[in-house]
């Protein structure tokens, strides 16, 4: 199917001071599903961009793929998607066809593609954006965080399309789903770019022998650098007396600067010989720095969480029933005391958010039931944060948060120190979500009502959260579809049905 071959890439932002890619060599197979995980901010969608030639960038990009990208960008969502699709001249006319196999292979009814864009929910979103992008099977699909509205059933649904396809690169931070569609990984790391054979557990696996064999040999390491500076700086003195042994002054005048025979030539073989010990140890620091500066170190993640031992029930819901314009859901009872986390479930479309939003306070929302939430002190972290603006001190006076703490939870959260200046709206979605989570941990509370906070967060940061709700124990509601993150930290689960 071809080769991709990425030699000596170098790209950088204007605005950034770092690059994002240094003198990178790539060679990835067309034929691979490959699976790209990092850090937010490390460059993901950079790279797809890249391929893309939307950027400019030194170096070569070597293809014969025609590359197509999820998600789409739609300006006009009044739009049907089809005629969306046929204005950007991405099918052509009597082609609607393929774009119809692929939505019901999605279990898709081919029907939402001649509906107004904006009518349709984001998982249809998702699923008319995917059939489209592999309607046309003579180009190389880029993928970008397909699964961020997917419910669980339309994440399965999703991974088993992908499981049939052939050739593609995606960016997802769900680890089950990584599973089950990859068969290579690209991994961007701190000081490396890797390509790996196996899906996600199999980089997971290999990542952390190799990262406790670096922290098991750190201490030699670190001493082997020193001692490899030394011999450097020893050397380079050497080389510098043994340039200045040339010229030796003596009282007769008749041997005065002598720079002739013996002397001259011995020196110059020292210093020869300095120069190229210099040069190896110089080449071993950094080697061996290079192996510690790979070592991805997850800080331990604080949390505010202040709870009143003497309380029940924080929270008790009896037979509620939420609605938009109509009821969403069939009658819901549960409770929540101090140290349970329940988790609600179920297909998009059931009410999950919307029964949050009522439980905190919107009661147009409840269409019957009763709510006692038995606390004020609660942190809500809702779904939706992409009007995050200003920047971070103002965001930290206005939600009422200490600054000192919401930089460092930041920076704990993988944060460059240079991203303190900027605006939050210049923040990728990852950035802002973390920005969003940073505040709710900072809060006080007793009660965390989290809906969906592992949206656009990368797999490291997902595994932190998942550590911090381990050990705090806090009372929590959560509405998430990361199955793994899900099934380690719910005390209780309740999957939501539909009214119909």
């Amino acid at each position: 199917m071809g080769t991709i071959q990425i030699q000596n890439l170098n790209f950088h932002y204007p605005d950034m001071a770092t690059a994002i890619f240094k003198n990178t060599t790539l060679k990835l197979d067309a034929s691979w599903k490959l699976g790209l995980i990092g850090r937010n901010g490390r460059g993901k969608t950079t790279l797809l961009r890249l391929l893309l030639g939307q950027l400019t960038y030194d170096g070569q990009i070597i293809t014969d793929q025609v590359f197509t990208y999820f998600p789409q960008k739609v300006i006009d969502t009044s739009l049907p998607f089809m005629t969306i699709l046929q204005t950007d001249g991405q099918i052509d006319l009597g082609e609607e066809w393929q774009v119809e196999r692929e939505c019901e292979l999605l279990a898709a009814d081919p029907e939402i593609l001649y509906r107004p864009y904006r009518t349709l929910s984001p998982g249809e979103q998702t699923k008319v954006g995917l059939a489209a992008l592999f309607a046309d099977n003579t180009h190389f699909q880029l993928i970008d965080e397909p699964t961020n509205h997917l419910d669980q059933s339309g994440r399965e649904i999703v991974a088993k399309y992908l499981q049939k396809k052939q050739g593609f690169i995606v960016i997802s931070h769900d680890r089950l789903f990584l599973n089950q569609v990859i068969d290579h990984t690209l991994a961007i790391e701190r000081a490396q770019i890797t390509v790996q054979q196996g899906n996600y557990s199999t980089w997971q696996q290999a990542k952390k022998e190799q990262e406790q064999f670096e922290q098991r040999t750190e201490h030699k390491l670190r001493h082997d650098i020193k001692r490899l500076e030394q011999t450097s700086a020893q050397k380079k003195q050497w080389s510098k007396q043994a340039e200045r042994g040339k010229y030796v002054s003596h009282k007769s005048e008749e041997h005065a600067n002598l720079d002739r025979g013996f002397v001259g030539h011995r020196a110059a073989k020292v210093m020869k010989r300095s120069l190229a010990i210099q040069k190896r140890s110089t080449a071993a620091v950094k080697a061996k720095k290079q192996l510690l500066q790979n070592v991805e170190e997850t800080d331990e993640l604080p949390l505010n969480y202040q709870p009143e031992r003497t309380k029940q029930a924080l929270l008790t819901i009896e037979q509620l029933v939420v609605k938009q314009q109509q009821p969403l859901n069939q009658p819901l009872t549960f409770s929540i005391s101090p140290g349970e986390r329940l988790v609600l479930s179920g297909a998009n479309g059931t009410g999950k958010s919307t029964i949050l939003k009522a439980i905190l306070g919107e009661q147009r929302l409840i269409a019957s039931g009763n709510v006692n939430l038995a606390t004020s002190h609660y942190s809500y972290l809702a779904q939706r944060f992409s009007e995050l603006t200003g920047s971070l001190s103002e965001f930290a006076a206005e939600k009422q948060v200490d600054l000192t703490q919401l930089l460092t939870v930041l920076r704990k959260l993988g944060f460059e120190r240079q991203l303190f200046s900027k605006r939050i709206e210049q923040f990728s979605m990852g950035q802002k979500r973390k920005v969003a989570l940073a505040r709710s941990l900072c809060e006080p509370a007793e009660l965390y009502v989290w809906d969906e906070p592992l949206n656009y967060l990368d797999v490291l940061t997902r595994e932190q959260i998942q550590q911090l709700v381990l050990d705090y124990q806090p009372a929590m509601l959560l509405v998430d579809h990361d199955r793994m993150f899900t099934a380690a930290v719910a005390t209780q689960k309740i999957e939501l049905k539909s009214i119909s």
